[in-house]
């Protein structure tokens, strides 16, 4: 609809002359993709404008041929570049100078029709945006939900493989932290959709202080899969090294297993009294606790990797840093472990 209606505005009521840039601009500023629409505007804007004034003024001074045709591209890109322009704009400046070069000869003077043509696109795209836009916190716990529940059974599989003692099973679980890596980048993805959203689409504003507090959420969750996953490397330790670890460090790690599960659930529908905070202390108390049962350093790294996930949960529930650290610390007195 974006493309059709930035075709008619430039065919139509501007009287354009084949201007293939107006729903070629629309296309590519909305995508598939939801992130970055307004930066993806201004880069496909730029790069146009770029593109066809290098490419105008070599042609017009030079002629056309196969070595403009390269030193424009060139030339265009290299300009892009020096811009500080991401890999759009570059290739969108590329594109159009090959456009202008090989399809609108300039008839020795800049021609700017294709760059208000890429404005049309480029604006009509925003305002289809803005009248029909995502829905910020949606998109934003598609990709948290998931995420926790492929951390809460990484979580899982490290109690298991620490309860048998198996070295595989515990290798196997650290790779599986490690592979979380993407589903975080595309979590901070869909924040920064969602941040853009509330700003651009005047309907979806009141989603803001939803979506900031997914995104503090966001930042607590990366953190805690960190800390996970430096756990993770403590577990294989502990086994390789055939250390003692009490059944109070595995029962402390299904207990942040718990209180994963339980922040998915509560992010998706907020209440006061989350069991998320309790399954979190228990982690911390348990972990704490076991600390009387042996010294070996690879359970103090274990237990001080618990506390810190921990921590970082109750920062994704919404609890201050001072209150989470404090309730952290006092968690065996508060819960009587």
């Amino acid at each position: 609809m974006a493309a059709g209606i930035a075709w008619f505005i430039a065919a139509e009521l501007l009287d354009g002359d084949q201007p293939f840039f107006a729903p070629i601009a629309a296309v590519l500023t909305l995508g598939l993709a939801v992130d970055r629409r307004g930066a993806r505007a201004w880069e496909l804007a730029l790069g146009v404008a770029v593109g066809i004034g290098v490419a105008d003024l070599i042609v017009i001074a030079t002629g056309t041929g196969t070595w403009q045709l390269m030193l424009v591209i060139s030339l265009a890109m290299a300009v892009a570049v020096v811009a500080g322009g991401g890999v759009l704009l570059v290739n969108q400046a590329a594109i159009s100078a090959v456009l202008v070069t090989t399809l609108q000869m300039p008839q020795g003077s800049f021609s700017g029709e294709r760059f208000v043509d890429a404005l049309i696109g480029c604006g009509v795209a925003l305002i289809a945006n803005a009248i029909v836009p995502i829905d910020p916190v949606r998109l934003v716990l598609r990709r948290i939900e998931p995420l926790l529940r492929r951390l809460s059974g990484t979580l899982v599989d490290i109690a298991d493989a620490l309860a048998a003692s198996d070295i595989e099973a515990a290798r196997e679980a650290l790779d599986r932290a490690r592979s979380l890596d993407p589903a975080v980048r595309e979590l901070q993805t869909a924040v920064g959709a969602g941040r853009e959203t509330t700003r651009i689409a005047p309907t979806r504003r009141s989603s803001r202080g939803e979506v900031e507090r997914l995104a503090a959420a966001s930042n607590s969750i990366d953190l805690a899969i960190r800390n996970i996953r430096v756990l993770a490397r403590g577990s294989v330790r502990a086994i390789d090294l055939d250390e003692h670890v009490p059944d109070l460090v595995v029962d402390s790690i299904r207990d942040l297993a718990a209180a994963t599960r339980a922040l998915d659930r509560h992010l998706a529908n907020p209440k006061p009294d989350s069991p998320a905070v309790g399954a979190a202390l228990r982690a911390a108390a348990s972990a704490s606790a076991a600390l009387e049962q042996t010294g070996n350093l690879s359970v103090s790294v274990i237990v001080g990797q618990v506390r810190a996930t921990a921590t970082d949960l109750l920062l994704g529930l919404g609890l201050s840093s001072e209150e989470a650290i404090t309730r952290v610390r006092s968690a065996r007195k508060e819960l009587g472990i």
